[in-house]
């Protein structure tokens, strides 16, 4: 029995405009948990391409990889206990790497139903405050500074 477990490396990916419109989505299974997109790395990919493959499934949007920025910052937290089963036995711990996806304006998404089940374009400072994860307002945190600075 050979059983795919996902693995405990992810991404996840702040998608925003430059007027700092942040994108957030609806788990399907959590009504009223709003996240950025996130997913495991599948096989040996390239996180940067796990983070496009991603963003492609969750939001219908197809971006070129110059557009991806890598942060190059990585969280490393446990994974919440409704989730564990996903994993193989004993793991218990996931390491996020962020990413960010600056599109010109905000765009309709097309959601993958069986992952999310709404969509909002947010100011950042109420995406924010909207997502569930420490992680995500972190790193919509970042996003904004670095925008606001330039």
């Amino acid at each position: 029995m050979n059983q795919a477990f996902k693995q405990p490396v992810s991404v996840l990916v702040v998608i925003h405009t430059p007027a700092l419109e942040v994108l957030v989505l609806e788990r399907a299974e959590s009504s009223g948990l709003w996240q950025s997109v996130t997913g495991s790395r599948e096989g040996d990919e390239a996180l940067p391409a796990t983070a496009l493959r991603e963003v492609a499934e969750e939001t219908g949007i197809h971006a070129a990889a110059d557009a991806l920025h890598d942060w190059l910052l990585s969280n490393r937290f446990p994974i919440m206990q409704r989730w564990r089963g996903r994993y193989a036995p004993g793991v218990i711990h996931n390491t996020e790497h962020v990413f960010s996806l600056c599109l010109p304006a905000s765009v309709p998404v097309h959601l993958a139903p069986d992952e999310h089940t709404a969509a909002r374009w947010l100011p950042w400072q109420e995406a924010a405050e909207a997502v569930f994860s420490w992680t995500n307002r972190d790193a919509i945190h970042l996003v904004a500074r670095r925008f606001q600075a330039a």
